[in-house]
């Protein structure tokens, strides 16, 4: 039975953790700024509502090109693994 290899790196606990914070951290920013703005134009919660639709957003698109960057990466170690001459019995 083949295992699997013992360098597969996983992401860490405080890699997530600190991606957490700093989407709270940045979605209660951007509803500040919100209802900042709501205030100074003395309007309904309509800027605070959208503030909070754009940090989402954003933080969204930056998920999903940090998630292609590193599945391009793989990809590239893949076939480079793939094209690499392999040692077998009799292959010298």
């Amino acid at each position: 039975m083949k295992l699997l290899p013992r360098n597969i790196r996983t992401p860490n606990m405080d890699d997530n953790v600190g991606r957490g914070i700093e989407m709270a951290m940045t979605v209660a920013l951007f509803v500040g700024i919100g209802y900042g703005i709501d205030r100074w134009l003395d309007t309904a919660p309509v800027f605070m509502i959208v503030m909070t639709f754009v940090a989402g957003i954003g933080f969204f698109a930056k998920f999903r090109y940090q998630y292609e960057a590193r599945m391009g990466e793989l990809e590239a170690e893949r076939a480079e693994r793939a094209a690499a001459p392999r040692g077998g019995p009799g292959d010298e």
